[in-house]
């Protein structure tokens, strides 16, 4: 076994310490969602709780007034729906600008590209009013129209299957395969590392959404967990110890499948960011 290095030591020493301040807030909301109400506020901060509540709270949050659970079937059915139609949009558009040649491609691209760099709160009202007029306004279809396409994902897969070669596509059209048959057959059984990293942000990011469903939700059966939430502290004032179990129940969901799923998550970046 060769000898620690000093230098290796001292920076997983720093390393460790750093990660610890960035966990901080996490552990501070396990610890208030296990404490009584009291507790909650005190400093210096109790990180271990001296008296547990946790099973009060749990049911504070699931079993009283608040729908908790419908919350988050809500939630559920829009970033899965959401995710799915995301992703068959994205791969379509990516494989165009890949593997088809037609003019103006790179600048469409760009054009593309471009979008992202406005703010989504400069295009609320002209959402709102196409919203209104579809006649989609507070209904999760609405909700899962507007977040069905996403450029981010889209520029991932792009750059991955800009990496595949052209051969595979050559191959396929000496044995009569259109374009469609091309990308559905040859193309996405070989992107799927990228497929599965854009569905698991996709999913992240269109359950933590709060903006949209404030926005274009207006009956409580419809709410999903950020505004349920927003409903629970407001019924419940000050109870903070409630409300951390209630952002406990929201995010666990999402830290087990980024511990199960995130070697996968950073190698698809990974390789997206650098190919093509």
């Amino acid at each position: 076994m060769g000898k620690l290095k000093l230098p290796k030591v001292i920076g997983t020493v720093l390393l460790g310490m750093l990660s610890l301040l960035f966990l901080s807030p996490l552990i501070w909301m396990l610890s208030a969602a296990a404490k009584v109400e009291k507790d909650v506020m005190k400093y210096p901060v109790e990180w271990i709780p001296k008296e547990w509540n946790l099973i009060n709270n749990f049911k504070t949050v699931w079993l009283e007034n608040i729908p908790f659970d419908t919350y988050y079937l809500n939630s559920i059915k829009i970033a899965v729906v959401t995710t799915v139609i995301t992703l068959i949009i994205s791969s379509m558009a990516a494989y165009s600008f890949a593997k088809l040649d037609y003019p103006f491609k790179n600048g469409l691209f760009i054009i593309l590209l471009s979008f992202f760099l406005i703010p989504t709160e400069s295009t609320l009202v002209p959402r709102f009013i196409l919203i209104n007029w579809l006649g989609l306004y507070d209904t999760h279809e609405g909700i899962m129209l507007m977040l069905a396409f996403s450029i981010p994902i889209t520029f991932l897969m792009r750059q991955y299957m800009s990496g595949i070669s052209t051969e595979y596509m050559e191959s396929a059209k000496v044995d009569g395969a259109g374009n469609f048959r091309i990308y559905w057959q040859i193309i996405l059984p070989m992107v799927k590392p990228i497929l599965a990293t854009g569905g698991i942000l996709k999913f992240i990011w269109t359950w933590n959404d709060y903006q949209n469903p404030l926005i274009f939700l207006s009956s409580d059966h419809l709410y999903t967990i950020p505004l349920g939430i927003q409903a629970f502290t407001s019924e419940f004032g000050t109870s903070y110890a409630a409300t951390m179990m209630a952002a406990v129940s929201a995010i666990l969901p999402l830290m087990i499948v980024f511990l199960i799923l995130q070697r996968q998550v950073i190698e698809g970046i990974q390789v997206g960011g650098v190919k093509g």
